[in-house]
């Protein structure tokens, strides 16, 4: 070779200071905070070693590199999907308060430190470690991993003998695919009308952001409105994490558990919870304490769920927090105080009320005395809340009147976080957040002294319409003191599964798995 052809090859230089970066993921997934894809990765490192002549390919590489490297970091986050955060509401929803709070909750001082004492060993050891073969030889032994390993065995519900309709079920994907089927063939038996009036009322209370986890966080698990309930639903799971497709799958609770991409198509009539309700004899109402207009709540219940429009007038009331989003969140007692007049007003036909509340929500804020806001403590909305429905519980006994009560989160506030999300973050539909209490309790049918008959098998929103149903053929047909034992044997169960849009969770005994993309691989989730 002669001098000019030596001169134009420049001498090998390895990755230089990008081993940062690969080293920085190597560490990040050796904490569990990335899902790092070797083979992607080893591509880029190839990019960057690729020997190019001349200063100005060298230049024209770094500027190509820097957003590739900058998306696959994306990429092996466990952040969700791209087109996911393009579908949010934009962050010009949210108050500047509950964006600084945000910004906060992801910085990891701890982690900080790791990737600070990692860059200084760097700077001391460059001269005599060879680190880029460290980076090459950590991607090429994860890579050799993932080609030669065996993907782990995911156990997918009590699975239902296949027929000559449904194939054997074999890849993990087609057992959730066989669940969604076994799903679609489930329905409530709704009784034929009795040609009578409604025997009760019915109270959906789907409140937000109230999971297990949260109460074991702040130390609420033992209130006394759970001990007060006449039934607690142990293990019920809400199969998403989401505000909106969680109203629409308890709004849809007569049929099985759907994909979360089914909640955006029509449903058969059987289906709507109202729908058959209705049928049997119900007037239906629907009430907020919220305006209901961010990510278009209401107007997605409303197409999707069969509600119409509100009936509680708000104005008058006063502002109990402010969202955060900036509107006004009012007193759930105050709201379920006035719905509850307004009904004694009308008497006759048995109301159905789907009462949705976000006292709970994450970045709410208390109102001071001089206009101002700050922080609202989590316990303490909890404790507000738990206590304005104690009251409520108080008026709707000394009514006399038969009523349902069915106390149902939509999901789970994340109030602890975990290693992949940060607390507050819902975007993935995890046992944590979608893991909520479900109580029932009964008014005028009976007194249950002894204390809320517990339901320990997994359970969804099927199990609470089964339950509707079972009442109301008992209440018409028998009358008088409602048998809870009976009401409640062999309620259908449903398998873990959980969904949103670009992420599917299963769960069986203590073992969590997750998928990211629709044609991604299955994750073991480790959250600690």
């Amino acid at each position: 070779m002669s001098d000019t052809e030596a001169r134009a090859v420049p001498a090998w230089r390895g990755l230089g200071h990008w081993n940062l970066y690969f080293m920085g993921k190597l560490l990040l997934l050796w904490l569990g905070y990335l899902n790092l894809q070797p083979v992607p990765n080893l591509a880029l490192a190839a990019f960057l070693l690729l020997p190019l002549p001349g200063a100005w390919l060298r230049r024209l590489r770094l500027l190509l590199a820097l957003p590739l490297a900058l998306a696959l970091l994306y990429q092996d986050s466990w952040l969700p999907p791209f087109a996911r955060l393009l579908a949010q509401p934009g962050v010009t929803d949210f108050t500047w308060a509950y964006l600084l709070e945000l910004a906060g909750r992801f910085i990891n001082w701890q982690l900080c430190g790791l990737l600070l004492a990692m860059v200084v060993a760097y700077v001391y050891l460059q001269a005599w470690v060879r680190f880029t073969t460290l980076t090459l030889a950590g991607l090429a032994w994860l890579a050799l991993q993932a080609m030669t390993g065996v993907a782990p065995s995911i156990p997918m519900a009590p699975a239902v003998t296949a027929t000559s309709v449904d194939a054997p079920v074999r890849t993990q994907d087609e057992k959730l695919q066989h669940f969604y089927r076994t799903q679609q063939r489930l329905q409530v038996d709704f009784p034929a009308s009795a040609g009578t009036p409604a025997p009760f009322d019915l109270l959906l209370l789907n409140i937000c952001s109230l999971g297990w986890d949260d109460l074991d966080a702040v130390g609420l698990r033992d209130h006394p409105l759970l001990a007060r309930m006449d039934v607690i639903f142990d293990r019920f799971n809400t199969a998403t994490s989401y505000s909106g497709p969680a109203a629409i799958r308890l709004l849809r609770a007569g049929c099985g558990q759907g994909s979360h991409q089914s909640l955006f198509e029509p449903a058969p009539q059987q289906c709507m919870l109202m729908d058959n309700l209705r049928s049997l004899g119900f007037g239906t109402d629907l009430a907020l304490n919220h305006n209901g207009r961010f990510d278009d709540f209401l107007g997605e219940a409303q197409r999707q769920g069969g509600l119409a429009q509100p009936v509680v007038e708000q104005q008058g009331m006063s502002r109990y927090l402010i969202g955060f989003d900036g509107a006004p969140i009012r007193r759930d007692g105050e709201v379920l105080g006035r719905w509850w007049q307004q009904r004694l007003q009308r008497d006759g036909q048995a109301r159905v009320l789907y009462y949705n509340s976000t006292t709970l929500h994450d970045g709410n804020r208390r109102i001071l005395a001089d206009g101002g806001t700050q922080p609202a403590s989590y316990r303490e909305r909890v404790q507000a809340l738990f206590g304005d429905i104690e009251q409520f519980f108080e008026r709707l006994e000394r009514s006399g009147r038969p009523v349902m009560v069915v106390l149902v989160p939509e999901h789970g506030a994340n109030l602890r976080g975990d290693r992949m999300q940060i607390s507050g973050m819902r975007e993935l539909p995890v046992p944590a957040i979608t893991h909520v209490p479900v109580g029932v309790k009964l008014f005028g049918m009976g007194d249950n002294a002894a204390g809320p008959l517990r339901v320990e098998q997994d359970s969804s929103y099927l199990a609470l319409a089964e339950l509707v149903a079972r009442l109301y053929r008992q209440r018409v047909t028998e009358g008088g003191q409602v048998d809870l034992p009976r009401l409640l044997a062999n309620l259908p169960a449903t398998p873990w599964v959980a969904e949103n849009a670009g992420s599917v969770v299963v769960r069986e005994q203590d073992a969590t798995y997750i998928r990211l993309k629709e044609d991604g691989d299955w994750l073991p989730y480790a959250a600690k």
